[in-house]
């Protein structure tokens, strides 16, 4: 278990470690604390974030900025696969991102997303017989009203670390 999932585990029992959770994403993902993206969902299999509705996160019709519902989806999926696919043993990559928008969002929107056991076993199943394998996931995107805002179609590339050509430094 590495720290990442050491901490989500604890913030599933403790406000402090909620705290220090959300804390620790801003510091080591600096490009998203200015949105204040905000794990708010600790499930064992799934995870909620939720993005205020404030002026770093609107666009010039005082929306919420289209770049920021594909940003909650790409980092909930991606958080989400960290927390359950051991990153020491596999390297994680964006592929691409397909958004679908549905309705303007004009208050604090949320994503609830995880992945199944059987999805997971699958996944790494494969890992074992192919050097790398493309998954597309699915993430929607809530307002508080219940609105769907959006839906992204998140390309992830999951690789074994042992069959990485270039090397970590």
């Amino acid at each position: 278990m590495n720290k990442l999932q050491l901490y989500y585990r604890k913030a599933r029992t403790s406000a402090f470690f909620r705290w220090l959770f959300n804390r620790v994403l801003w510091r080591t993902v600096p490009f998203n604390h200015p949105h204040q993206l905000l794990v708010t969902g600790f499930e064992e299999a799934a995870l909620t974030i939720a993005a205020p509705y404030k002026k770093a996160n609107r666009n010039h019709v005082k929306g919420i900025h289209a770049c920021l519902l594909a940003t909650l989806c790409e980092y909930a999926v991606g958080l989400s696969l960290m927390l359950r696919i051991d990153p020491g043993k596999y390297r994680l990559l964006l592929k691409s991102i397909r958004m679908t928008y549905h309705y303007q969002a004009r208050s604090k929107v949320y994503i609830r997303w995880g992945i199944s056991e059987e999805e997971l076993a699958t996944i790494v199943e494969t890992l074992k017989n192919k050097d790398a394998i493309l998954k597309t996931f699915i993430a929607k995107v809530y307002d508080e009203a219940g609105h769907h805002i959006c839906t992204g179609e998140i390309e992830w590339q999951l690789k074994a670390w042992n069959k990485v050509a270039t090397p970590v430094e």
